[in-house]
């Protein structure tokens, strides 16, 4: 087994916005803003090769669906589908991705499940050969959003996931397709149903965990529904990975991949062992 960092495209966001509870003096010293109070972040994936002979793509950004006018909205930096060019310095296109996990179905997470934004064209799903696998309980949302989250996801999406017969609804404590290799955890604080993975010796943190930063414990994001319920599962799930020597892969961290769990005598969390990408790297061995 083999794993890659991918990177797809990336956004600036408003760093009080993913920040929500520390004031920018703090925030500020972490990631530097711009002139409009925003920071960088990736849209990052995990690619795994040799997974009991397929390919196995965790999560795709958020791709290049907007238009022109939705894409400088969300400031979306790039207007191509980075991930696919990713994919084929890997030496894949994504015909050849037999699986797709989904942490969640938000846009910055999802989008690219679509081919890029061409006017006039409709929404067309990527990956025709791969399995979309989704956590039961967050597909529930997805198809029922909260007022505060509705902005989040894409209708289409959720339309052509459907109708693909390829997905697959990951309920907790039952197998999936995937068999022992991958591991599955879920989480509330984000979203209802987050859906955490675990592979080749790396937990792919989602949004529970978005970047080195959000690592301390106290710091949550103002997308976050549940903040206190997310810092509780924050410190289940950095505890248990610390025990047993499982790293941590980031999706929206510009400048991390993957680093291992840390904690000082003041019983502070941080991220140490710094790994900016992964490049077809063997899979480790945990406890």
């Amino acid at each position: 087994m083999k794993l890659w960092s991918l990177i797809g495209n990336s956004q600036r966001l408003d760093g009080g916005a993913m920040f929500g509870n520390a004031p920018r003096a703090m925030w500020s010293r972490w990631i530097a803003p711009d002139e409009q109070n925003r920071i960088p972040l990736a849209c990052r994936c995990l690619l795994v090769t040799g997974l009991d002979g397929r390919n196995v793509l965790f999560e795709t950004g958020i791709g290049a669906f907007f238009d022109p006018a939705m894409r400088e909205r969300y400031g979306v930096v790039e207007d191509r589908h980075v991930l696919l060019d990713s994919l084929a310095e890997a030496g894949l296109g994504h015909e050849d991705i037999d699986a797709v996990v989904l942490s969640h179905l938000h846009f910055d997470h999802a989008g690219g499940l679509l081919a890029p934004w061409a006017e006039g064209e409709p929404a067309r799903l990527l990956f025709p050969k791969a399995r979309f696998l989704v956590g039961a309980e967050h597909w529930a949302r997805a198809h029922d959003p909260h007022p505060r989250d509705r902005a989040s996801f894409i209708p289409e999406i959720v339309r052509l996931l459907e109708e693909s017969g390829r997905l697959e609804l990951v309920q907790e404590g039952e197998p999936s397709s995937l068999g022992d290799a991958v591991r599955f955890g879920f989480s509330e604080g984000h979203t209802p149903g987050l859906m955490l993975a675990e592979v080749g010796g790396v937990a792919f943190c989602a949004d529970l965990i978005p970047g080195r930063a959000w690592v301390h414990l106290p710091v949550t994001m103002g997308y976050d529904r549940w903040p206190e319920k997310l810092i509780d599962e924050k410190k289940a799930f950095l505890d248990d990975k610390m025990a047993r020597g499982v790293r941590l892969f980031f999706t929206h961290d510009h400048g991390c991949a993957v680093a291992s769990v840390a904690r000082d005598d003041k019983g502070r969390y941080s991220a140490a062992d710094i790994l900016e990408r992964l490049a077809g790297v063997d899979a480790w061995a945990v406890a």
